[in-house]
C-alpha cells in the first residue's frame, strides 16, 4: 500500500497547533467587531481573469491555474482583495460607504516552501472602501497595531512609504505604466541595481536612488528630506504631503514603532497611496502588510472607488507568537477532565456528570474504549489530563464521585454538587 505525504508546501495542523491558529483567527474577528468590519466569506476557486488583473507579474506566475471541466481558466486564489472587489461591483455595489469587509482563510500561491512561507497558507484579511481620506489609511494600521497587541506580541514594528512617491518620480520621467510595474517588483525584492538598470533618464535613476538612501524613525524629519529630494515632481510630491497626513494621524492615535521608508514596494500592482508592513525584529518576514489601491473596483467594471486594505499571515503570526515564546498567552485556560465510569451500571449517570461539567465550561473527555479504571487513569494521566473524575456505583447513591488530581495525584471524594467549582478552583 502507498504511503500518502501532503502536497509539497501544504501542511496538516494538530492539537496546539491548531488551537493556536483557532486563537489567532477568533482574535482576528474580535478586532474586525470593533472596526466595524463585516465577515465575508468568498469561495477558494475564481475565475483566472479575475486573480490576474493587476496582482502583478511575481503573483501570476505562482498562480495554481487550471482548466475545469467546462473548459473555463480557474485558478485558487492567491489573496483576498480581487474577490472582495468583484463583490463591490456586483453584490454589494448599491450598498451604503464605507463598506468594510473581514475574510479569513486559506490562499495559494506556488512559492519555494520554507519558514513561514508555505503554498497553501493562511491569512485574515481586512478592506475597506468607500473612502480616499488619510483616516482611513489609518483606520487599517491602527487595527493591525490592535490585532499584534491583543495576541501578545512584543516589540513588533511598521514600516510605512507611499507607492505613489515612486510612481510619481517615473511617471514625470516618462516611463511606461509595465515599466514602472518592473521596476517595483524589483525594489520590493531589494533588487535596487537591477530596478535603476530599467530607467534611462539619469535624473530619475539619481532620485530614486536618493529615495533609497532615505529611512528614518522621526516621521516629521524623514517628510521633509523626502520632499527637498522629491522637488519639481508635482504627484511625488503631493503623495508625501498625503502621507505626511497619515502619519500625524496614526503618531497622533497610538504609539507606534514606525519606520518611514520611501522607496519601500510591495508586490501587488494595484497599490496606489500608502503602503506598510509590520513585522518583528527577529523574524526577517513580513507578518502582514497592505495598502491603498483606489482604482482596482474600476478595474472590474464598477465605479470609481477609493479602497485602502490589509492581510496578516496567520502562519507568520504563530511562528512570531512562538519565536518571542508568547504563543501561550492566546491560548484558551480550559481544565480538562477525564469522566470514567467504574461498571456499566453507571454509564448514563457518567455521561450526564460529563455534559454537567461541559455546559459549564470544562473540557471532558468521556471514557468510551471500555477500559478498566488502572488503564484509563494511565491513558489521562499520559494525556496531560488536569482531572479523572471516577464515577462508582456506592459514591453514586451518596450523590458524591472521586476527584483525582492528576498533576498532584491527590484523591478526594466530593458532592456531584460542588465538582465544577473544585475543578475550577
Amino acid at each position: 500500500m502507498p504511503t500518502f505525504q501532503t502536497v509539497r508546501g501544504m501542511r496538516d495542523l494538530l492539537g496546539e497547533e491548531a488551537q493556536t491558529f483557532t486563537n489567532v483567527i477568533t482574535k482576528a474577528r474580535e478586532t474586525a467587531s470593533l472596526f466595524g468590519f463585516k465577515e465575508a466569506v468568498t469561495p477558494h476557486v475564481e475565475p483566472l481573469e479575475l486573480l490576474s488583473a493587476k496582482s502583478g507579474d511575481e503573483i501570476r506566475q505562482r498562480m495554481f491555474i487550471f482548466e475545469d471541466l467546462g473548459g473555463r481558466q480557474v485558478a485558487l486564489r492567491p489573496e483576498f482583495t480581487a474577490s472582495i472587489a468583484r463583490l463591490a461591483t456586483s453584490t454589494l455595489k448599491n450598498e451604503p460607504k464605507p463598506l468594510k469587509l473581514f475574510s479569513v482563510g486559506t490562499v495559494y500561491r506556488y512559492d519555494e516552501p520554507q519558514r513561514g512561507r508555505y503554498r497553501e497558507f493562511w491569512q485574515s484579511n481586512f478592506e475597506l472602501m468607500g473612502s480616499n481620506k488619510p483616516e482611513a489609511d489609518t483606520e487599517i494600521i491602527l487595527l493591525t497595531d490592535r490585532l499584534m497587541r491583543t495576541l501578545g506580541l512584543q516589540s513588533y514594528a511598521f514600516k510605512i512609504g507611499h507607492i505613489g512617491i515612486i510612481r510619481g518620480i517615473l511617471s514625470q520621467d516618462g516611463v511606461d505604466e509595465k515599466t514602472q510595474n518592473a521596476v517595483l517588483q524589483r525594489m520590493d525584492k531589494k533588487e535596487y541595481e537591477l530596478a535603476l538598470k530599467l530607467v534611462d533618464s539619469e535624473k530619475c535613476r539619481s532620485t530614486l536612488q536618493g529615495l533609497i538612501n532615505i529611512k528614518g524613525k522621526d516621521w516629521y524629519d524623514t517628510i521633509e528630506q523626502i520632499n527637498v529630494l522629491v522637488a519639481g515632481y508635482e504627484k511625488a510630491k503631493a503623495a508625501a504631503e498625503n502621507l505626511s497626513e497619515v502619519l500625524k494621524l496614526i503618531t497622533s492615535s497610538a504609539e507606534l514603532s514606525l519606520t518611514v521608508e520611501p522607496a519601500f514596494a510591495r508586490g501587488l500592482e494595484y497599490y496606489t497611496g500608502m503602503i506598510f508592513e509590520v513585522y518583528i525584529p527577529q523574524l526577517e518576514i513580513a507578518l502582514g502588510g497592505g495598502g491603498r489601491y483606489d482604482r482596482l473596483i474600476e478595474t472590474f467594471g464598477g465605479e470609481p472607488t477609493p479602497a485602502v486594505g490589509c492581510a496578516h499571515g496567520i502562519d507568520r503570526v504563530v511562528i512570531a507568537l512562538q519565536t518571542q515564546n508568547t504563543a501561550g498567552s492566546i491560548n484558551v485556560e480550559r481544565k480538562v477532565a477525564a469522566v470514567i465510569p467504574i461498571t456499566e451500571s453507571v454509564k448514563v449517570e457518567a455521561l450526564k456528570i460529563a455534559q454537567l461539567l461541559r455546559e459549564r465550561g470544562v473540557s471532558v473527555e468521556f471514557e468510551i474504549m471500555g477500559r478498566r479504571m488502572g488503564k484509563a487513569l494511565e491513558d489521562a494521566d499520559k494525556r496531560n489530563f488536569d482531572y479523572a473524575v471516577i464515577v462508582g456505583e456506592r459514591e453514586l447513591k451518596e450523590g458524591t464521585v472521586v476527584v483525582k488530581d492528576l498533576k498532584s495525584h491527590e484523591q478526594t471524594t466530593i458532592l456531584i454538587l460542588d465538582l465544577f467549582e473544585k475543578i475550577k478552583n
